[in-house]
């Protein structure tokens, strides 16, 4: 696990009740260390050839790459949109102790005290 790159997710949601929803299971599941919700963002894009703007809130969701692909079967299970956004980006620089966190928080092995 020490050699196991960590990632950064983000993924946006239409509202604070699918957030809390998908941030709960994800980290109750060893999907993801930790996940923070931002909310009030205003995403403007084009869906169904027309330009819309709407509120959301935007979920920045730590995890592995060896756990990325189970967490994208999942949220994606579980998310209300057609065509979620999950952008993964690994992390280069980081508190090394943070990210053996985030390494051990996602270690399907581990046992909970």
């Amino acid at each position: 696990m020490p050699g196991t790159s960590v990632l950064l997710c983000y993924c946006t949601c239409p509202d604070a009740g699918s957030a809390q929803r998908i941030a709960e299971a994800l980290v109750a599941e060893r999907l993801a260390a930790c996940v923070n919700r931002l909310p009030g963002i205003a995403s403007t894009y084009r869906w169904q050839g027309k330009i819309t703007t709407d509120s959301e809130q935007l979920l920045l969701i730590k995890t592995t790459d060896a756990r990325f692909d189970a967490l994208r079967t999942r949220l994606l299970a579980l998310h209300p949109y057609d065509l979620p956004e999950l952008i993964a980006v690994p992390i280069e620089h980081a508190h090394a102790p943070y990210l053996d966190w985030v390494r051990d928080a996602t270690d399907e092995t581990a046992q909970d005290c």
